[in-house]
């Protein structure tokens, strides 16, 4: 079980987009794309064949997952996110959870 999931909603903790939120588009390895975050200028060759125009097009890159934090909705900020096993009708899971505060996030 990953830390950060598709889906989540993120906060970045260093770089040029320190402190903005976002929601995670994908996880790939230990890199995460996270959605109008991290935007990098890229420069586009015209391709007649596809129909493709040149320019200067923008695009979301991805970041390490050590500089994003899940956002905590009850504190407002980014946080930590760790794992228990939650006891339920005799079935053991695992579930994420914050550290601050203790809050499960899969519920």
């Amino acid at each position: 079980m990953k830390r950060i999931k598709k889906g989540d909603e993120v906060v970045v903790n260093c770089g040029k987009d320190k402190g903005r939120r976002g929601t995670v588009l994908e996880v790939r390895g230990e890199r995460v794309l996270v959605e109008g975050l991290n935007i990098a200028r890229k420069h586009v060759r015209p391709d007649p064949n596809r129909g493709v125009g040149g320019g200067i097009q923008d695009q979301e890159m991805h970041l390490h997952i050590s500089n994003v934090n899940l956002y905590n909705p009850q504190a407002g900020k980014g946080d930590r996110v760790g794992f228990k096993f939650l006891e339920q009708n005799g079935v053991r899971r695992k579930v994420r959870y914050f550290k601050s505060d203790g809050e499960v996030i899969d519920a």
